[in-house]
């Protein structure tokens, strides 16, 4: 299959555009947002790192990629965070790519830990707005809804238990699964004058799951 490169060359402008956004000299961490089809991975990592090596971003992510994927990208640059939907609904990333993340030693930022909102137990979909992603998401509907409202009416029984809010219930869960043995990302800085900001740490924190 003929896989089109041309976007890659635009990528420094992708970038520039950003840190003028941004009103900053650097990012901190660049995301490659959901793997490539036109390009390989090799080569997407290869212009992200170029982005590093000129000094404008400082650490490179990965947005949903496959195990195999991050070792691809790894292998031309360092990849610093890895980002996945994770929650009690969501666990896809457990059986393929934490293994690789761990091995490596990639910090995982796990997004939609509450399931769209789905899990804090305040969500009523037929009073969802029209233009509501969710209205259109399997999830939300069907057979699929009914099975996931078991799920959330499990946390809704263990919070009313424990005296706090389902919401409480949900990220506990997310930071206590075998994911959590795999080092978070940390946003971990200091002043540095008028330069603006330096880190003064590795961005990441590491812990081990729960003994009990």
């Amino acid at each position: 299959m003929h896989r089109s490169t041309a976007w890659l060359s635009r990528e420094p402008r992708s970038c520039e555009a950003s840190l003028t956004r941004l009103g900053v000299d650097v990012i901190d961490l660049y995301y490659l947002h959901r793997p490539p089809r036109t390009a390989e991975i090799e080569e997407t990592a290869g212009a992200m790192a170029g982005l590093v090596g000129q000094g404008k971003v400082r650490y490179l992510g990965l947005s949903e990629p496959s195990g195999e994927l991050l070792r691809r990208a790894y292998a031309v640059h360092p990849i610093t965070a890895v980002q996945n939907e994770y929650s009690l609904w969501t666990r896809d990333i457990e059986s393929d790519a934490i293994g690789v993340m761990r091995e490596l030693g990639v910090g995982f930022v796990p997004y939609s830990p509450l399931g769209r909102g789905f899990l804090t137990a305040t969500v009523d979909v037929s009073t969802l707005d029209a233009r509501d992603f969710r209205r259109r998401n399997p999830r939300f509907s069907g057979d699929a809804a009914t099975a996931n409202t078991a799920i959330v009416d499990a946390v809704r029984s263990v919070a009313d238990a424990k005296g706090v809010a389902p919401a409480q219930v949900a990220l506990a869960w997310v930071y206590a699964r075998p994911a959590g043995s795999v080092s978070r990302w940390r946003p971990s800085r200091v002043p540095s004058g008028s330069s603006g900001w330096s880190r003064a740490s590795p961005p990441w924190t590491s812990r081990s799951p729960p003994t009990s």
